[in-house]
């Protein structure tokens, strides 16, 4: 999938925002917590706003989503809480946003300069994956959404993880490189190069630019509608 062939189907594309939250971009949150440089995550920022400016003017349904869990925890594995042990920034445990991966907590709500508009849609998940025992599959159907342009974080994890579980369900991808970011420098190029093996077996990839240029050059008549 190219950028150019978002113009012709805008009606059934859409912009997936993926766990752009405080708990990963901001200091005292999960991520933080846990040892890894939010600057980088912070960084692609800027990107993911043209990206959600551009949807918005061209009318496509924007999806936003955020990973965390009940605050019983009773949606957490238990591997995954001790993965989180051992990352020294445990699940469920007291920090300055609040607890950690904690739904309803500081920490878990939008970056204030990404937060969703009224009439966006809002995906809780508690895996890495945004398909993974939430709404998206039935909320994508009945949007009639066949296409997926994807960014957020992190490139390795959560935004890889909800790539192909939308590649699998027959979704046509485009990741806009970037507007992701991974946890650790090393990790960023070759999460994107494995996007494009066997002629895009994971869909398209692309920068910031190409993407918002192909959906501001939708016709003006679509966004009208919209």
């Amino acid at each position: 999938m190219t950028p150019d062939a978002i113009a012709p189907d805008a009606a059934t594309t859409a912009l997936l925002v993926i766990d752009m939250q405080r708990d990963f971009c901001s200091p005292g949150g999960y991520a933080d917590q846990a040892g890894l440089d939010i600057a980088r995550m912070r960084a692609v920022v800027a990107q993911v706003q043209r990206l959600l400016a551009a949807a918005r003017g061209a009318g496509l349904p924007v999806v936003h989503t955020r990973e965390g869990h009940l605050p019983d925890l009773s949606d957490c594995p238990p591997a995954k809480l001790a993965r989180s042990i051992a990352a020294g920034a445990p699940i469920g445990s007291a920090g300055p946003l609040g607890r950690l991966l904690v739904r309803g907590e500081q920490g878990h709500d939008f970056v204030p300069e990404l937060r969703p508009l009224a009439g966006e849609h809002v995906i809780d998940k508690p895996g890495y994956g945004a398909f993974h025992r939430t709404t998206l599959g039935p909320l994508l159907e009945a949007l009639g959404v066949r296409r997926l342009i994807l960014c957020g974080v992190t490139t390795e994890v959560c935004v890889h993880s909800t790539l192909r579980e939308a590649v699998d369900r027959g979704f046509e991808c485009l990741t806009v490189g970037d507007a992701t970011a991974a946890s650790r420098p090393a990790l960023q190029a070759p999460a994107l190069a494995m996007i494009g093996v066997e002629g895009g077996i994971f869909g398209g990839l692309c920068d910031t630019e190409t993407c918002v240029a192909a959906l501001d050059a939708l016709p003006r008549a679509r966004r009208e509608v919209a």
